[in-house]
């Protein structure tokens, strides 16, 4: 897999969850989503992406928009339902009426550093 415009990316780690709106008001489910990080990747939150694959034969993904998140510290907001387990939500692609969407939440990097610290930290 190739990230447009990054280096370095990682998956999500098991341990992380996330939170559904209750009132779902957009047919992209993902931007009713509030995903909840562990505590010690706080200083990671902004490297998580929503991913989409291009378009055409090649493995090339480019990020779509940055993830909602908040750390499992943190209150849960009002009107949200969970938390829930990513896994096995995110085990699949979704799946519109028509073809599959090729989308993934990854952690992403530009630089080597940062991902070397990132996976130290997250256990990989």
């Amino acid at each position: 897999m190739i990230i447009r415009g990054y280096n370095f990316f990682c998956d999500m780690t098991p341990d992380m969850q996330y939170l559904r709106n209750h009132d779902a008001v957009d047919s992209f489910i993902e931007r009713n989503m509030i995903f909840i990080l562990p505590d010690r990747l706080r200083r990671f939150r902004k490297n998580l992406y929503y991913v989409r694959r291009n378009a055409g034969p090649s493995h090339e993904y480019s990020p779509l928009f940055r993830v909602r998140s908040q750390l499992r510290s943190d209150p849960i907001p009002a009107g949200y339902d969970g938390p829930f387990d990513v896994f096995p939500f995110y085990a699949n692609a979704t799946m519109t009426r028509t073809r599959h969407k090729d989308y993934y939440v990854l952690f992403i990097f530009r630089d080597k550093m940062s991902w070397t610290r990132f996976r130290q930290i997250a256990g990989e």
